[in-house]
This record gives C-alpha cells, structure tokens and sequence, in this order.
C-alpha cells in the first residue's frame, strides 16, 4: 500500500515553503508532523508481516535506556567541548542521513530505472575490514546520490532545510521499520515514554539543554520571525514513537480488511495531540512535553472508537509476531508439500 501522492508533494511543498514565503511556524509544525506519520504508516504496510518485533520487556526498557542516553549526552556537553562532541556526532549521522534518505527515495527512483538495476546486487568487502562484505543494488547507489549532497550539506552549513530534510528520512524510516507487534507493549512504550518525557522536561533542565546542544538531525527547525527565537523545534520522538503505534492501527485495519477504521481514530488523536502541545506552547511560552499531550490524544482516541464498536478483545489478541510465525510456518509447510509432490511424481521414461 502506497501513501497518497499528493500527500507526498504537500509534504515536500511544507518543507520547502519558508525558503520562498513567511510559513506560519505552528501551522507548519502540525502539517509536517501529521503528514510525515501519514507516509510513515502507509509505508509501514507490506505484503509480509515485519519479522522482528518489539517484545514487552524492551518496551519497559526503553524509557530506561532513554534516560541512561540522554544523561550522557547531558554529561558530554557539560565537562567536553561542545564542538568536538558535535563534530563526532555530525560524522555519525552523516553515514546515517545517507543509509536513512537513500532509503527513503529509494521506492520513487526504482520507477525510472531498467528492472535489472533493482535486482541484480552488487558485492563488496570494506577496504580495511575484508571480512565485512556490502551488498547493494545499483538503484540504492543512485538513490544514494541525492542522500550524500543532503549529507555533505548539512555537514558542511548546519542549513535548517538540510536539517529537516534528514530528520524527515529518519521519521519515515522509523515508522516503516519499527513494529510494535501488538497493542499492549505498544501501550506499554507510550506509558513509559509519557512520563520519561513529563519528568525530563518539567523536573529537569537535562532534556532542554541536551536538545539546544546537540547540533544533529534529531529534530525539525521550523524558522519564526522572532529572532529572539529564530526557530520552533519538533524533536523527531514526538513523531516516530507514536507513529509507530498509529502505523500499527493501520496494520490491524488492513489484517482485518475492514476498512481504515482504527487508523483513522488514532491518527486524529495523534494530530489533536499535536496541535494541544503547540496551543500549550504558545499559552505559556515555554517548552512542553510533547508526548504529555499525545499519548493521551492517540490512546484515548483508539480506545474510545474500540470500546464504542465492542472490538476490545480482538485489538488486544491482535499480535504481528505471531502472525509472522503463522507465515513463515505456512510458507514452510507449503514448500514441504512441494518437495514431497516433486519426489513423489513418476518418472515417466520410454523403453
């Protein structure tokens, strides 16, 4: 299932938008969020359920090994120069940016290229590292094109655009990649991150001054006319965690083959979630917790439209894991039979 081109090139006009004309920063910041998780979702769909999903445990984790990362950060910037950790960092997501944003394009530029280009892989060993072998295809090579310009870019200006254009690549390839697996450890990460970000914004200035320092693609920058305040921010958790779980919503509709019901209640609790932080925002000039006002709106929402159509149970039982179990069985079940029929045909030969 592909997302809505025309939703594609609203998204590339939002981003492109304050190069030319004075963009409303909040306006821009709902319409970039909400469409970035729109494409991430409907990427998120393929004809084979994802083969690794995130288990409960990790799911409990993750707000801990959060917290461990974005204290040592907080630590890094404070007793290091911020320059040098900076320049480490830029050459880490330098490599990232062109992985994330080739993989992006890559579905659009496979269109215009010959169809061996898409199949036929290329096989290469790292010059220093022999026992590590790359493979790649010559499509992904020209998709990395475009993602090596934005790198170099980026790396060399710090250009808000170049910024955004990456975070963006990173968006939509968390949303496609990452699978919850079920709606349980999926409320369990929103949980955990809700109050992980609540108690590092409101209680601490570790989250504030981690984000401020950090000069890398892990947020948007939406420019303002303030200069006091040159640009709003939108960090790219505030996207991708709950995208995650509207993209699991759109999943368990397409599972169900009942239309985009469960999608579409999510994905609204996520843009009301959006524009309540941005009213919030603005209502107290300062920094909000983002997730303060989105998990509620992306739970809430599901939770409501499932306990109106008495569907509670099968949302609950529904589990991407299993289901990838179920398919790998069936696709290995149906590979024997064909074995045994190929054994087991007469070998007709003439005297």
């Amino acid at each position: 299932m592909n997302s809505h081109p025309a939703r594609r090139c609203t998204h590339y006009f939002l981003s492109l938008a304050p190069l030319f004309v004075n963009v409303n920063p909040n306006l821009n910041v709902v319409l970039t969020a909400c469409l970035t998780v729109y494409v991430g979702c409907y990427r998120s769909v393929k004809p084979a359920p994802p083969s690794e999903t995130m288990s409960k445990e990790h799911a409990m984790r993750f707000p801990l090994i959060g917290s461990v990362v974005l204290v040592s950060l907080f630590l890094l910037f404070k007793f290091l120069s911020k320059d040098l950790v900076n320049a480490i960092l830029t050459s880490y997501f330098f490599v990232l940016g062109i992985i994330a944003l080739s993989a992006t394009l890559l579905p659009a530029i496979e269109r215009f290229l010959p169809k061996k280009w898409n199949e036929s892989p290329i096989n290469c060993h790292l010059p220093y590292f022999k026992s590590v072998e790359v493979e790649f295809t010559k499509s992904q090579l020209v998709a990395a094109i475009p993602g090596t310009f934005f790198c170099t870019w980026y790396a060399l200006k710090k250009h808000w655009l170049a910024n955004n254009v990456l975070g963006l690549a990173f968006c939509i390839q968390g949303i496609e990649m990452l699978s919850l697996g079920s709606f349980k450890t999926g409320a369990i990460l929103l949980a955990g991150l809700f109050v992980y970000d609540i108690f590092w914004v409101f209680f601490t200035p570790v989250m504030v001054s981690v984000a401020k320092s950090f000069d890398a693609p892990i947020k948007l920058l939406f420019p303002t006319a303030d200069a006091a305040r040159p640009y709003s921010m939108l960090g790219l958790g505030d996207i991708v965690i709950p995208g995650i779980f509207v993209a699991l919503a759109l999943r368990f509709d397409v599972s169900r083959e009942k239309g985009e019901r469960y999608f579409k209640s999510a994905f609204i609790g996520y843009s009301v979630g959006v524009i309540v932080t941005i009213i919030v925002m603005n209502w107290f000039q300062a920094a909000q917790p983002a997730l303060l006002y989105i998990v509620p709106g992306v739970i809430g929402f599901l939770a409501v439209h499932c306990i109106w159509n008495g569907e509670v149970k099968p949302l609950l039982e529904f589990d991407e894991s299993k289901t990838s179990a179920q398919s790998s069985s069936a696709d290995t079940s149906q590979s024997d039979g064909d074995a045994v029929v190929a054994d087991g045909k007469p070998d007709h030969k003439s005297d």
